[in-house]
């Protein structure tokens, strides 16, 4: 083992390609920082900022010759370490291209709590539709039209959304795109689904009417799905109002036919109706029928109002109660099944007395609703008057004799239809007699399929002998009950939804209060401000002491400070955010606070006169600074803009003077001065050994804090009107800049990605959570937006916004709660609460 060791020496190899140091191929170059990498690989290593690179080692971003890694020192010492290549077994070899493709590994942005993921937002962004893309003609019957084209639709009202309405009293305001991604959202999995067939449908099959996407009414909080609108039948065919006419068989048989078609295509897709009306279906420019899914709902949703209305006092329904209800739906012109009715009784949970109803809803239930719509089209709207009359007489005479059995009365039903049938038809029309008939079977089994109801109308128009094109490869498993329109959710009234989503509230709230010890009126404690975006759950808390315009926030050690013009620096309670206490000295305008907790818990203020105070935080608070001194004044001199802490023994403060100072926290002494700034130094940031100082000159420079010397200027090569930089943040690998005309810019992984404009007018305060990024300003709101995306892109989504009276000063995100501070002396804390 010993001689093994001897033969296999420890030599110092490069972190990054694992390379031994050799001196001539693999040379050790020590960067700023301290730590070695081989020339090769400095070379590859990406140059995101100028004149720096990241070291492989500790990430720290570090100067980096113009002239290239040659230019840096050798590691003297390694290479004396380094055996001479003979007594290598495997000496080392030239870097190719493929070794020199290195990938540097960035820490990647932190996330809290979401709104939705990006696979979600992706699967449904498409069928959002812009907020101003469309116009609603008459409100009450749902019509409008497209923007762009002036093509008409219909707008459905999807019952059941729960989120708030964005009106003029609200605290928070969800943007368009987020209220309507959150209605999705909170839709339970098996609405969503059926949803998304019916998108999936309606885009695909030329027999149904297109479904164009989603659009919110947000100012009632209402969600559409907009639908295509074409003509009704009798709109377009009047003269079948009364039914067939003597020459007009061929006329109803290419309709029946193709309304035939339309139901044969959502069942292939696995979408069953449920019940039908003569709406439901309608004709384009080209005289084609198409299936209206958006009226197959309606046409739902009015059958289970006509149930909801005959079990509202929450009694069971007996037999002639169920005849009332056949009686009320033919009235409204829906027809459905007898299974399909008792199946939505089940659905709306009404109790019937005396029935024992065993069949199914399958997709033969759909033949009996088809079957009665080219009915009603056969015999004109005389059709559903008899069986109106003929359903209230049973009624009636059965109520005399004290008895009623629904299998009789669908029985009696089917006869009465036979004898209307051969009233409007001739003998050449016997087999089409046969089959409705058939199709009114009280048993589903016994129901021939559509496609054999089909095939019967089609030979009034081909006649069978001359038909040598009918290729008929798919067919529709009648056994399988795929999703019914009627049973669904969008066709329940909203009342009905309403008692479903409570129930399902109370039984969250029951689980999580045995859940949960720390549970309080069934709100969860330690949700935050997020959180209470994505339910509508936003509290707001005004904090009023100050005399003057807030100017800047901190939260630590249980407080909240806050600065202010009026020459003060408040404290506040985090828990109840109460007053506590003010501190008092400042001879000008506080301009910055921050907190501190290196060897003592410190809060530190700096003011326009260069006057720079430390307070102790010790009980009880004194009214006395703990320290203080004061700037070096000069003509150029406006005082103290920005302060930051690194944890690193300085504090640094950005002045009027264009330099920023480091000074030491123990005796306040200045350590050094970092000039290079040609107007006021606005805003500071530390993170990862780095300071950020951003001006009004419109640029951002970065500095090392090791030994306080500039690494790179960020914003000094972008053409144009130079605009003021006055706030920074600062996360990880993540750089986020507040420009005075609006603008936002984001940098990732020292890479340059992003520039948008939120605002209409300066951001004057600017904060992070995680994805979540929180700006204020000039325009009184408080803009809130996710970022996503990876090192080479970033996506930016408006979450909303929360609208205020006064331009805001400061912002800060802290303990799950934001904190703004505005221009009329007030500071408000919006969180999580009921």
């Amino acid at each position: 083992m010993d001689q093994l060791e001897m033969e296999s020496p420890d030599v110092p190899e490069c972190p990054v390609c694992l390379q031994t140091y050799d001196g001539e191929y693999t040379i050790p170059r020590v960067l700023a920082c301290g730590h070695t990498t081989c020339e090769s690989c400095l070379k590859s290593l990406p140059q995101k900022y100028p004149q720096t690179i990241r070291c492989p080692a500790c990430t720290q971003l570090v100067k980096f010759p113009s002239q290239g890694p040659s230019f840096l020192p050798k590691n003297i010492d390694l290479l004396r370490l380094i055996p001479t290549t003979s007594q290598l077994q495997n000496p080392p070899k030239p870097h190719n291209k493929a070794q020199n493709d290195l990938q540097h590994h960035h820490l990647q942005v932190d996330s809290v709590s979401r709104l939705w993921s990006d696979e979600f937002y992706a699967t449904w962004k498409n069928w959002v539709l812009p907020n101003d893309g469309v116009l609603v003609e008459e409100k009450r019957n749902g019509f409008g039209c497209l923007k762009e084209d002036n093509r008409k639709v219909r707008f459905f009202k999807l019952a059941g959304v729960s989120l708030p309405v964005n009106g003029s009293g609200s605290v928070f305001k969800l943007s368009y795109d987020a209220w309507i991604m959150n209605c999705l959202y909170g839709m339970r999995e098996e609405v969503r689904e059926q949803l998304s067939l019916i998108l999936k449908i309606c885009s695909k099959n030329s027999r149904i009417c297109k479904v164009y996407g989603l659009w919110a009414d947000l100012e009632h909080g209402v969600l559409y799905l907009v639908c295509e609108r074409l003509s009704g039948v009798l709109d377009q065919l009047p003269q079948f109002e009364n039914g067939l006419t003597e020459n007009g068989l061929s006329s109803f048989a290419m309709m029946g036919m193709e309304m035939c078609e339309a139901v044969i295509a959502s069942h292939l897709e696995g979408l069953c109706m449920g019940c039908l009306s003569l709406s439901c279906f309608e004709l384009d420019d080209f005289g084609h029928v198409n299936l209206s899914l958006s009226e197959v709902l309606v046409t739902g949703r009015a059958v289970h109002e006509v149930i909801m209305e005959a079990g509202s006092d929450g009694r069971r329904i007996c037999d002639k109660e169920i005849g009332k209800l056949v009686s009320e739906s033919y009235k409204r012109g829906a027809f459905l099944s007898p299974e399909m009715l008792f199946e939505i009784l089940k659905k709306d949970a009404i109790e019937v007395e005396c029935v024992n109803f065993r069949y199914p809803v399958v997709h033969s239930s759909d033949v009996w609703s088809l079957t009665c719509i080219l009915l009603r089209f056969l015999i004109g709207k005389q059709f559903t008057e008899e069986l109106v009359d003929y359903v209230d007489h049973f009624i009636s005479k059965s109520s005399e004799e004290n008895s009623l059995d629904c299998s009789v009365l669908y029985m009696g039903l089917m006869e009465k239809v036979r004898a209307m049938i051969g009233g409007k038809v001739g003998e050449e029309c016997e087999s089409l007699q046969k089959i409705l008939c058939r199709c009114l079977n009280f048993d589903p089994g016994s129901r021939p399929l559509v496609i054999d109801l089909w095939k019967c109308v089609r030979e009034f128009v081909i006649k069978l002998q001359f038909d040598t094109m009918l290729r008929l490869d798919r067919t529709v498993h009648e056994k399988s009950k795929g999703h019914c329109l009627a049973l669904g959710e969008f066709s329940l009234v909203p009342k009905k939804i309403l008692e479903i989503h409570n129930k399902d509230e109370v039984l969250r709230a029951d689980n999580s209060s045995t859940e949960n010890p720390d549970q309080v009126e069934g709100v969860r404690v330690d949700k935050d401000f997020v959180d209470g975006i994505l339910e509508g759950k936003v509290k707001l808390k005004n904090m009023q002491g100050h005399l003057d315009c807030v100017t800047g926030l901190a939260v630590g050690g249980g407080f909240l400070f806050s600065s202010s013009f009026d020459k003060s620096v408040q404290v506040w309670s985090l828990k109840d955010f109460s007053h506590l206490h003010t501190f008092k000295g400042h001879e000008h305008k506080v301009m910055a606070v921050i907190y501190v907790d290196e060897e003592q818990p410190l809060c530190i203020s700096g003011d326009s006169g260069g006057g720079i105070f430390l307070w102790s935080l010790t009980i009880p608070l004194r009214q006395e600074p703990l320290k203080k001194w004061y700037e070096q004044k000069d003509w150029r001199y406006s005082g103290i803009h920005a302060l930051a802490t690194a944890g690193n023994g300085y504090l640094y403060t950005g002045s009027g003077d264009r330099s920023i100072k480091a000074w030491s926290l123990q005796d306040g002494i200045l350590s050094s001065a970092m000039d290079g700034h040609k107007s006021v130094v606005s805003t500071l940031a530390a993170c990862d050994g780095i300071l950020y100082s951003g001006s009004w000159d419109g640029t951002i420079r970065l500095w090392s804090l090791s030994d306080h010397s500039l690494l790179t200027v960020l914003g000094e090569d972008v053409p144009g009107t130079v605009t003021s930089v006055l706030s920074l943040f600062v996360s990880q690998n993540q750089l986020v800049a507040a420009h005075e005309n609006g603008h936002l810019k984001v940098w990732r992984n020292d890479m340059f990605l992003k520039s948008m404009q939120p605002h209409n007018g300066a951001i004057f305060a600017i904060g992070m959570e995680g994805r979540y990024l929180f700006s204020g300003g000039w325009d009184k709101a408080v803009n809130i937006q996710e970022l996503s995306g990876d090192e080479f892109q970033v996506d930016t989504r408006s979450i909303g916004s929360v609208p205020g009276g006064s331009v805001i000063t400061s912002l800060l995100y802290s303990q799950g709660k934001l904190f703004v501070g505005y221009g009329d002396r007030t500071i408000k804390v919006y969180y999580y609460g009921e």
